[in-house]
């Protein structure tokens, strides 16, 4: 069975295509609430460009995970001195872990509707008191397949997510879209 949702399949196909930018921009900005030097979990990190990148050059500690090896290796060649996993975000170690913020960067989506809520559920525990998330989904209830590997995606919708974030002690604290039509999520413990 593929555990990376048919990312290791395609691995390098994906990190070449995977824009340098798309996405960084509105994750640079989100992070600026965050202190100096803060704990951040990358979780479906890929490659780690771009989003660990920019909160690497921001000074920001990254833990990444991710279920491609191919792509695990990739990150720790471009990042040797951070902490990436290969693992599902279903078994990741890292969760035994806090951090002061989880960045969520086109995977939610990709997991079945209940792993998303237990996902919520894992990333509520890992967050230290005031922590930050960050994940994309598109704002309405909606499924379709994913243009890389085929494999079916869905969005729980936003009404979904707030519910879920009210059963863990998050609360939505705004929306943004990029200049890939990407839809964020900013949620933080309450």
């Amino acid at each position: 069975m593929d555990r990376s949702n048919g990312y290791e399949a395609i691995a390098h196909t994906f990190a070449e295509a995977r824009s340098n930018s798309i996405g960084a921009t509105k994750v640079r900005e989100w992070a600026r609430i965050l202190a100096p030097g803060a704990t951040i979990l990358d979780i479906g990190c890929g490659s780690g460009v771009p989003i660990s990148q920019v909160l690497i050059e921001d000074g920001f500690n990254v833990f990444g995970v991710d279920a491609s090896a191919t792509l695990v290796q990739e990150f720790r060649q471009r990042f040797p001195s951070q902490m990436v996993e290969c693992s599902t975000v279903e078994d990741s170690s890292f969760f035994d872990r806090k951090f002061d913020a989880v960045v969520s960067w086109g995977l939610m989506f990709l997991l079945t509707a209940d792993a998303q809520r237990e996902l919520i559920g894992k990333v509520a525990r890992a967050l230290n008191p005031g922590g930050h998330f960050l994940f994309t989904s598109p704002r309405d209830v909606c499924t379709w397949l994913d243009g890389m590997t085929g494999h079916e995606s869905r969005s729980l919708g936003q009404d979904a997510y707030e519910a879920c974030f009210q059963e863990n002690g998050l609360e939505l604290v705004g929306n943004a879209v990029d200049e890939g039509e990407n839809y964020y999520y900013f949620a933080c413990m309450t």
